[in-house]
Order: C-alpha cells, then structure tokens, then sequence
C-alpha cells in the first residue's frame, strides 16, 4: 500500500506538471487535441480529473496511514505483553506463609522492655 501511495503521489504530480506545459504553450499545442480555445467545459473536465486524482492519493495515505498505527498499536500491546511476562520471571511470586506469633517472654528477659529514663535535678 505504500509503494501505490508513492505512485499515486507521482502521478498526481505529472498531471498538474502536464496541465501547466499544456496550458503555458497552449497557442501551439492546442491545435494538436482539437482544441481553438479553451472553454469552461473542457477546464472543469480537466480540474476534475486532477480532483480526482487528488482524492484518490489522499484516500491511499489516509488508508495506508491508518493500517500503519494499528499495526504499531498491535505491536506496542505484545511488548506489553512480552514486558509483563519477562517481569514474570525475573521476580517469581513466593506464597508468604501466616507468621504465628512468637511466645511472649518475661519482662525481664527482653533488654528491650527497660524501665523509662527518669531525670533527676
């Protein structure tokens, strides 16, 4: 789809460049096509011609543009996917069992349980 959209630029491209020679040496080569003088007619006919084409290339990069970003938004999503399972297995998920509370001791063997400082003046 992209090479056709390079294509369909160039051949708009050629018409318009084609339809300023035409027009720019039209004394000598009107003659050639069977035209004296330019009318209304034959200018819409051409101008829609070049619409045409116009429309037709756009219509080609919209298309081709929007194939593009889902094809990247289609990547992006299996990264994510790929990230989360690397995640996975670089930190494993260890089952934590229930701590049972430890024995409570006598104050007096906890060095911890220490009476409160008192001040003296």
């Amino acid at each position: 789809m992209k090479k056709f959209h390079q294509f369909t630029q160039i051949a708009l491209l050629i018409f318009f460049v084609a339809y300023l020679i035409f027009f720019m040496a039209f004394e000598t080569v009107g003659g050639m096509f069977g035209m004296d003088e330019i009318t209304s007619e034959s200018m819409v006919k051409i101008l829609l011609a070049g619409f045409v084409l116009f429309l037709l290339s756009w219509a080609i990069s919209y298309f081709a543009m929007k194939k593009q970003t889902e094809l990247l938004a289609k990547k992006e999503a299996e990264m994510n996917q790929l990230k989360a399972k690397l995640y996975d297995l670089e930190h494993p998920s260890i089952p934590t069992a229930p701590k049972k509370p430890s024995p409570s001791k006598g104050p007096d063997s906890d060095p911890t349980n220490l009476p409160p400082r008192q001040n003296i003046t």
